[in-house]
């Protein structure tokens, strides 16, 4: 086969897809996505020619799925807890998590930049830039997460209100919610830190973290919620307290990591670097901006799609929040997958093999989509014992399996545009990527849901079903832009 003969998948890509957190409604790209070419490398030196094999793949995606399984182990098992207080609690925490995933993912767009920076300097040898890149990140973060948590926290209930939140649950929302987002000021620094070990390779440390992260929020969360181990019972506030208690503790462990770090390292950040980070600080502004508008767009989206099941009562928002929790752990493969495709098609690239990059971003997806079916088939199989599993109220339930069948037929494509969006991003182009969510969110997602929802007042389910249609086009969209290789181009010119 030749360097660039390897076609797409299409008799996946070419058919009919979810967010995260979703990720896409949950779970955005890892900060590892815009791995740079030759990361690792010294100056001037290519990246050795690979095959960029299967084994290849694994061994940079796994650490990054065992990581991201116990973040989403932490959602899960904090909403099967928060279950056992009722369908409005729930409720709660999803009007809440919109917000979060909203500062969320402000964070991943700039630790998007992190990376990149870090990345070109620890390749050109420059590890002192890499620690002024770093510090400019963190600054950067920390206020976005400030200017989020001002803004939200000024006018919480009216914010709820404009969602359709019930006055009942409203009010179980407000406390929660300013707990979520104070937890996000010690997540910026971390989330930050994250991007500095993965830019450097370091994908077991924030796996070693997540470890100590949920073992934290598991046992807080018991205690403080039904008032175990002699702690208050405080509910969802207790919920809420376990996650600024446990962002605090992985704080406080990739702190011990810049401590110790030996002295030439990238992560080994020292005052002086955030004196000298002030150039540095436009930078990672302007890298990030493309991401920040991705993610904007993406989550403006969301919270309208969000508007529309407030139409349909608290069941419907509780069935939402349940359902993305429980098949999220489907999505991780998609997530890890795009970290991979970053990091092969951007060493490739640097390489000057455009044929390989384009070989490691179709070998990766098919790999994704694999894994995908598989997954996806598990979970359709397993929707109603899951859905009695983590809740209890029966509207709820019987709003769940249905979205549990949903979610399940959109795994191929979304971990299919997750892949793509990581090839393209290693390559440097975060546009197409930005483009591909703004049309499904706001072409087809938003538009179809009202539709169903208001014009047609058709079920529930048809509103589940536009989910579908949303990242169906999202991967054919990524899809065909990376056959017709303007990534590679833009990367030649670029470099």
């Amino acid at each position: 086969m030749s360097p660039s003969s390897e076609e797409p998948p299409s008799p996946h890509l070419s058919e009919t897809e979810i967010e995260a957190v979703e990720n896409a409604d949950l779970s955005p790209a890892l900060p590892s996505a815009t791995l740079a070419a030759g990361a690792t490398l010294p100056a001037g030196e290519n990246v050795p020619h690979r095959r960029h094999g299967y084994g290849e793949i694994w061994q940079l995606s796994w650490p990054v799925m065992l990581a991201q399984v116990l973040a989403n182990a932490v959602s899960l098992i904090d909403i099967a807890m928060v279950a056992r207080l009722g369908p409005d609690a729930v409720a709660a925490v999803g009007y809440a998590a919109q917000f979060f995933f909203l500062s969320q993912s402000m964070l991943y767009a700039v630790g998007f930049a992190c990376v990149a920076l870090m990345a070109r300097a620890i390749g050109a040898g420059q590890p002192e830039r890499a620690r002024q890149a770093l510090a400019a990140s963190i600054g950067v973060n920390v206020a976005a997460a400030l200017t989020i948590m001002v803004v939200v926290l000024a006018k919480p209930a009216a914010l709820l209100d404009l969602l359709g939140a019930e006055a009942q649950v409203a009010a179980l929302t407000i406390p929660y919610l300013e707990l979520m987002l104070l937890s996000s000021i010690p997540l910026a620094v971390s989330m930050t830190l994250e991007s500095g070990l993965r830019a450097d390779r370091n994908m077991r440390l924030p796996m070693q973290i997540a470890v100590v992260v949920t073992v934290a929020k598991t046992t807080l969360n018991f205690g403080l919620i039904f008032g175990a181990f002699g702690l208050p019972r405080l509910e969802l506030v207790g919920a809420g307290l376990a996650t600024v208690a446990s962002q605090a503790i992985g704080l406080l462990c990739f702190l011990s990591v810049v401590v110790f770090a030996r002295r030439d390292a990238p992560i080994a950040l020292r005052p002086s670097d955030f004196l000298r980070a002030r150039a540095l600080l436009s930078e990672v502004v302007r890298i990030s901006l493309p991401s920040i508008g991705e993610r904007l767009a993406m989550n403006l989206a969301l919270l309208a799609y969000f508007r529309i099941l407030a139409e349909f009562g608290t069941s419907a928002i509780a069935a939402y929040t349940v359902g993305i929790r429980v098949l999220s752990f489907s999505w991780i493969p998609g997530v890890a997958f795009g970290t991979a495709a970053a990091t092969l098609v951007g060493q490739a690239l640097g390489a000057g093999d455009v044929g390989a990059a384009r070989r490691a971003g179709w070998r990766t997806t098919r790999v994704a989509i694999i894994a995908a079916i598989s997954l996806g088939a598990a979970c359709a199989l397993a929707r109603l014992p899951l859905a009695e599993m983590f809740a209890t109220d029966p509207e709820t339930v019987a709003a769940l399996g249905p979205f549990l069948l949903c979610l399940a037929l959109c795994q191929p494509f979304l971990q299919s545009h997750f892949t793509l969006g990581g090839a393209h991003r290693g390559a440097g182009d975060t546009w197409t990527p930005f483009v591909a969510s703004a049309l499904g969110n706001w072409l087809v997602r938003v538009p179809l849901a009202a539709v169903f929802a208001f014009a047609l007042a058709l079920p529930l389910v048809w509103v589940w079903y536009a989910i579908l249609f949303d990242h169906a086009l999202r991967a054919l969209w990524l899809a065909r832009s990376f056959k017709r290789g303007g990534w590679s181009q833009s990367a030649v010119e670029s470099a």
